[in-house]
């Protein structure tokens, strides 16, 4: 039979990142189940002095909260959250976390009130963080405070405390004009990242996608492509994942005057169309194709040099322009609209397709392709 464990009597173990991590057993919570605190630090020797150091003060009655920086605090924190999180997102939370990290990482935990998170997130939107950014930090700030609190090394979470601020409109997502878009396909050049380009204009296809297809996910005509799977980032290397949303599983039907370039692209030994130039057989950074984008863009006169995800904007645009229904173009680039759903199911290929020609006619080279057809094509309407 197993030794009955009694308040103080704990554990030492050392973590896969080199911090000790001492656990007691502290008592017993009001639903009867045991209560476990937990001490950490460089060395064995740290670790049981701060265990002893909370024993005496909670014999004596004068505990007090340990001496954590926000910085030691917020990785022992992350070191014990993250392996709730799936590995390509940890990225995104270790982003985050430099941004806390550089205001508040030397800061005494219990020096930090709710002023100056309402102070620090009001800095933030002043220089340019967008809602969902400071939503990612607050809600980061409240689980880091929330799990001290929970530790006893403070009493009540700042962040709970501090007021929200109003979301600011957002801002208008960039695209490209009409006149851009036919400058782009008639000048970009004949080569894999001109006709990527193409495509991506054509069918509103995200990055992310573009750079995990495979020869098999593109119809040997180059008429619809497959979409079952995106390149996301794994601690800073490109790796193979699902698409953003269950809606973002598709078949794009791809518009006649860029089918060509979907064809081309399918023409390779390599087992992806972006291959990674260092790593074969492995999909591209999604880094390497922004800068491949940005050289090719700059050599061209007539438009502006901006990010490959404003070709998805583009995309939508132009169709909205076109007087294609909000429901069909979801269906198309995948947008996971929960409201829209139900209307998906509903969107029929010759509705797609038919869809999909209108922008094909509008940008094609045939002497009634220009800027006026998209103003003429409203006209009728």
């Amino acid at each position: 039979m197993a030794k009955k464990r009694t308040n103080g009597e704990g554990t030492i173990r050392q973590r896969e990142t080199g911090l000790w991590e001492c656990t007691i057993m502290d008592g017993f919570q009001p639903n009867g189940k045991r209560k476990y605190k937990s001490f950490y630090g460089s060395t064995q020797g740290e670790v049981k002095k701060k265990m002893k150091a909370y024993l005496k003060a909670k014999e004596e009655g004068s505990l007090a909260a340990m001496d954590y920086t926000f910085g030691e605090w917020a990785e022992i924190w992350f070191e014990n959250h993250k392996e709730n999180i799936k590995s390509t997102t940890q990225e995104s939370y270790r982003y985050t976390m430099r941004i806390l990290q550089g205001h508040f990482g030397r800061r005494k935990m219990n020096q930090i009130k709710a002023y100056d998170i309402e102070q620090f997130l009001k800095k933030l939107r002043k220089d340019g963080a967008s809602n969902s950014r400071l939503a990612q930090c607050r809600g980061m700030l409240f689980q880091i405070f929330n799990k001290a609190v929970a530790n006893d090394l403070l009493d009540k979470n700042p962040v709970a405390f501090a007021d929200k601020l109003r979301k600011a409109p957002p801002q208008r997502k960039e695209t490209f004009t009409a006149e851009e878009v036919k400058i782009l396909l008639k000048n970009l050049p004949e080569n894999q990242i001109g006709w990527s380009i193409r495509l991506m204009l054509g069918t509103g296809m995200r990055g992310q996608e573009l750079l995990a297809l495979e020869p098999r996910h593109i119809s040997e005509d180059g008429a619809f492509i497959v979409i079952e799977q995106a390149v996301s980032m794994d601690k800073g290397t490109a790796a193979l994942g699902t698409p953003k949303s269950f809606d973002s599983y598709r078949n794009i039907p791809v518009p006649e005057n860029v089918r060509y370039c979907a064809r081309l692209l399918r023409d390779t030994p390599n087992k992806y169309i972006w291959e990674s130039p260092k790593k074969p057989g492995m999909p591209c950074n999604p880094s390497h194709f922004r800068d491949q984008f940005k050289k090719t863009l700059e050599a061209i006169e007539g438009v502006r040099v901006l990010t490959p995800h404003c070709c998805r904007h583009t995309y939508v645009s132009q169709m909205q322009m076109l007087g294609v229904d909000l429901a069909t173009i979801q269906s198309i680039v995948g947008h996971a609209d929960v409201d829209m759903t139900k209307h998906y199911l509903h969107v029929q290929d010759p509705v797609r397709l038919a869809a999909i020609e209108k922008f094909s006619n509008v940008f094609s080279e045939h002497p009634k392709a220009s800027h006026l057809n998209v103003l003429d094509f409203l006209e009728s309407s």
